[in-house]
C-alpha cells in the first residue's frame, strides 16, 4: 500500500477528512514552491497537488492560467520541477503528487518522467487531458514504480466512465464539482454530491471533491459526503494577492489552516 493510501487510511481511522491544496510549480519561483511544499506540509495537508505549468491550459480558469504564465517566464525543465520536489521530500512525508497536462509528459517521455517522479518521492499522477482509454501506456509505467495514477470524473460522466475509472484508477478519485474550468464560486454545486454517490457505486477508493472550493464553510460541506477537498484556485489567488510579501510561504499555510476551521 502506497502513501497515499496510507495517508486516506490513518485519517479515516481518526473519523477525519482531509483537505488537499494545489499550487503551481514555479509560481513565483521554484524557491518559494519548495517552502510551500513543506509549509502546507505542516499546515496539515493531507496530500499536495503539485501543478506542471503548462501554456495552453484547457482546464483552468484565469487565476490558474495567470499562475502558468508568471512560472512559464522562468523557463525551468520539468527535471528542475521535480528537484524541487525531491528537495522538499527529505523534509516532508505529505504524499505529493503532480498535476499535468499530457503533453510536458509525453514532451518529457513517459518512461522517463515516470522513473524521475519515482526517483523525486512522488507519489502520482493526475494527467487532467489524458482518459483512462487513452492512459495504458503511462499507466503500465507508474504502476511498474508503484506510483497511483489518479483520475478525474465529472457530473457529466456517464455510469460506463465511472465505471472504466474505478477500473483503473489508484490511490484516489478526483470529483470534479462541475463542468467547466477551475475558479472559485460562492458555493459548491449539489452535483458533485450526486457525483460522490454515484462513484462509490463503482469504487471503493476514497474520492476528493475539488474545482470551486474557496472558504472553510465549503470546505466542511464537502466533508460531508466526500474523502477530502481540493482547493486550488483560492489558495492560488491568495499568492496572487500577497505577491512580493515577506514569508508568502507562512501566510499560504495559515490561508490553509483557516479552511480547516
Amino acid at each position: 500500500m502506497g502513501r497515499i493510501a496510507d495517508t486516506f487510511n490513518s485519517l479515516k481511522q481518526q473519523g477525519k477528512k482531509g483537505i488537499i491544496p494545489y499550487v503551481t510549480a514555479g509560481d513565483p519561483d521554484l524557491a518559494t514552491t519548495e517552502q510551500l511544499l513543506i509549509t502546507l506540509s505542516q499546515a496539515g495537508a493531507m496530500l499536495i497537488e503539485l501543478g506542471v505549468p503548462f501554456s495552453d491550459p484547457m482546464a483552468d480558469g484565469p487565476v490558474i492560467q495567470r499562475a502558468s504564465e508568471r512560472a512559464l517566464k522562468h523557463n525551468f525543465s520539468l527535471q528542475e520541477l521535480l528537484d524541487t520536489a525531491a528537495r522538499a521530500r527529505k523534509r516532508i512525508d505529505t504524499p505529493i503528487i503532480l498535476f499535468s497536462y499530457y503533453n510536458p509528459l509525453l514532451q518529457f517521455g513517459l518512461k522517463r518522467v515516470a522513473q524521475a517522479a519515482r526517483d523525486a518521492g512522488l507519489d502520482g499522477v493526475l494527467v487532467t487531458d489524458l482518459t483512462p482509454e487513452e492512459a495504458s501506456e503511462f499507466e503500465t509505467e507508474l504502476q511498474a514504480r508503484e506510483l497511483d495514477m489518479i483520475f478525474l470524473v465529472a457530473p457529466t460522466s456517464t455510469d460506463e466512465r465511472l465505471k472504466l475509472v474505478a477500473e483503473h484508477a489508484r490511490g484516489f478519485i478526483y470529483a470534479v464539482s462541475r463542468a467547466g474550468v477551475t475558479g472559485t464560486r460562492a458555493s459548491v454545486s449539489a452535483e458533485a454530491e450526486k457525483l460522490v454517490t454515484r462513484m462509490r457505486r463503482f469504487s471503493t477508493l476514497p474520492v476528493a471533491v475539488g474545482f470551486g472550493i474557496s472558504n472553510a464553510e465549503q470546505v466542511a460541506d464537502v466533508h460531508r459526503y466526500a474523502d477530502a477537498a481540493v482547493v486550488g484556485s483560492a489558495i492560488v489567488a491568495e499568492m496572487e494577492r500577497l505577491a512580493g510579501a515577506p514569508d508568502l510561504a507562512g501566510r499560504i499555510g495559515q490561508f490553509l489552516q483557516d479552511l480547516q476551521s
